[in-house]
């Protein structure tokens, strides 16, 4: 609420404002990250295949289950906007509202990012971050958040009224539509809200309205992640830039980002067990023979 309020508090407003919060969606119920099966198997891994994604552009790329892939800064200060699918099933693809109900706004090394429903099982695991340094910072800012849904050409011309095409939305659905073949129009309805890599954000502590500042990202940092299912993922070089001062722009200094895919060793996944689709059974109380 940014408004003057239009009611008086009432006479225990305070009382009712001093009410703990409780956690939604506590998260110790869900099966742990096997953390050393990580740990082993970042340290025996081969480098198969390399994608470089252009400044203002979008680029796809595939990751085999039990692979590992990173989202490489690799010359210059540059955010990317990620969207992950299951390769089986397309229409399997990244949820960032329970992702951020079960981990919070911003991701870093063990969260995971979870699909949409009826299947809410992780797609991949965050392995690594070089940036896991960065914390929150005074204004409330953090790195790689689950908050901002990307920028787009509506938004921009309900704001603008212009028509401006290599925004992340638009850069991501002409990836995903070449990877379709030239189905463009299917691949518009696929493209989802993103995981912002390397951008840094919060809300403003007074009116809590979504900023973005400059990303503390520089060439050699990276995320890393390990492939839960056989992925596609989609990832656009944001043309913000760092983010620093405003995105959806052909002023801001632009740079690529490298997405690279290693093969891990078979013998350290031994143990583990790929995640099923969630197990619930579909009645919604429609059908109580289910």
């Amino acid at each position: 609420m940014k408004g003057i309020p239009q009611n008086s508090a009432p006479t225990d407003y305070q009382d009712r404002q001093a009410i703990e919060p409780v956690i939604c969606y506590p998260p110790e119920t869900l099966p742990p990250v096997d953390k050393k099966m990580l740990q082993a198997l970042r340290n025996d891994m081969t480098l198969v295949d390399t994608v470089t994604v252009p400044p203002r552009d979008a680029r796809t790329f595939t990751v085999p289950q039990g692979h590992i892939f990173r989202i490489v800064s690799s010359e210059g200060s540059q955010v990317g906007d990620l969207n992950l699918f299951n390769q089986e099933n397309l229409d399997e693809r990244f949820y960032t509202g329970k992702t951020r109900a079960l981990h919070g706004t911003h991701l870093s090394t063990y969260d995971r990012m979870w699909s949409n429903m009826p299947y809410i099982r992780p797609l991949a695991t965050i392995s690594y971050d070089t940036l896991d340094w960065y914390g929150f910072d005074e204004f409330g800012g953090s790195v790689h958040d689950v908050i901002g849904t990307r920028c787009d050409p509506y938004t921009g011309y309900l704001l603008n009224h212009d028509h401006y095409h290599y925004c992340c939305h638009s850069n991501l659905t002409r990836a995903m539509g070449q990877y379709l073949d030239g189905d463009y129009k299917r691949a518009e309805t696929l493209v989802h809200d993103v995981l912002n890599v390397f951008m840094c954000t919060g809300f403003t502590q007074d009116t809590h309205q979504y900023f973005m500042k400059a990303s503390p990202v520089r060439p050699g940092d990276y995320i890393e992640f390990f492939a839960e299912v056989n992925l596609v993922g989609a990832l656009s070089a944001c043309p913000g830039g760092d983010c620093s001062t405003k995105h959806s722009s052909d002023e801001a200094a632009c740079y690529p980002l490298v997405v690279e895919i290693y093969k891990t060793n078979p013998a350290h996944l031994a143990n583990w067990i790929p995640p099923k689709i969630n197990g619930y059974n579909g009645s919604h109380a429609i059908d109580e023979s289910l």
